[in-house]
């Protein structure tokens, strides 16, 4: 092989590169917003739950405008009209309830409350119970001793049973729920955050952030909050069918949202003591119940993959 180098050992500085030689084509990498649509689609069984809870999203942001006036409409011809039948359009598809009110209808607009409950008491509970788990965690000491009691405290009483005995006491309101179902479900935030807090504190690139003079609330809302929030969001996507099952169970006991509000759960309610003789007053609703927690189980095992970098690969092959 002939060198390149002349045999005076200096290189010509002056003489131009090759520019007529070929270079190969490097595509960008896709956007962070694809590659979790291709890890969605590898996963067929959590992409249709995807699919499905952003059609009960839509009906529930949108159904209350087009089809609200339906949904309260009486009309005793029709009472407990069975279902499968066009005969009176298609809102009559699912049949009609004890009123004669379109149980379609009926179904897209509770799903609104029933969806806002649930995300309200997810959210805030996952923003202050991950809160006072991140500090916990990071400061330690008394502050952290008393909030890992208030968890155990809260923890100690079965969260459903809370939930009515506060409801039965207090005004079975819209706010009152969600305040309820938040603070039964922070403390699993709160611990989940502390003990990921422990072990993220301790690696080098913390150690290093303290040494270049970053403050406490830096490296907290900097550096650690990005690491623990995906384990949290992994949480709240399973924690999100479970408020949602128990906003259902309190409406199905009567201490939920009252009427005229619906919810899937108060339908069920209103729909039990017909069940021998008008089964879809009661069956569509828990449908939907049933439907959209197993799509929220799925679509939480699939972030709990997609966002651990251990994992991931099961999802890119």
């Amino acid at each position: 092989m002939r060198s390149s180098i002349p045999a005076s050992g200096t290189i010509d500085m002056t003489t131009p590169p090759d520019i007529d030689k070929p270079t190969a084509f490097i595509p960008p990498p896709p956007s962070r917003g694809l590659r979790l649509l291709s890890l969605l689609w590898n996963d067929k069984f959590a992409f249709m739950g995807a699919m499905f809870v952003l059609m009960i999203v839509l009906f529930a942001v949108f159904g209350p405008m087009l089809f609200g006036d339906v949904a309260t409409k009486m009309n005793l011809r029709m009472r407990n009209l069975p279902p499968f039948s066009f005969e009176k359009g298609w809102l009559f598809i699912l049949g009609a309830d004890a009123l004669g009110r379109s149980i379609l209808a009926r179904v897209m607009v509770a799903g609104q409350n029933t969806m806002a409950v649930a995300t309200s008491a997810v959210v805030a509970a996952m923003i202050i119970g991950g809160t006072l788990g991140l500090l916990a965690g990071f400061i330690g000491s008394w502050f952290g001793n008393v909030v890992m009691r208030l968890a155990d405290m809260i923890m100690s009483f079965p969260s459903l049973l809370i939930a009515m005995i506060v409801l039965y006491m207090l005004e079975p309101r819209v706010e009152n729920l969600i305040i309820v179902l938040g603070i039964t479900r922070m403390p699993i935030y709160m611990r989940t955050a502390r003990a990921e807090v422990l072990e993220v504190r301790e690696r080098l690139f913390v150690s290093a952030a303290r040494v270049m003079g970053a403050s406490n609330w830096r490296i907290v809302g900097r550096h650690i909050a990005p690491i623990v929030l995906p384990t949290l969001t992994t949480i709240a996507a399973l924690d999100f069918a479970f408020v949602m099952l128990v906003e259902s169970a309190l409406s199905f006991l009567g201490i939920g949202i009252q009427p005229p509000d619906i919810t899937w759960g108060l339908m069920v309610s209103q729909g039990k003591n017909y069940l021998q003789t008008a089964w879809w007053l009661s069956f569509f609703p828990g449908l939907a119940i049933m439907t959209t927690a197993l799509s929220l189980n799925l679509l939480s095992n699939w972030v709990r993959i997609a966002l651990d970098p251990v994992q991931r690969w099961r999802l890119e092959v």
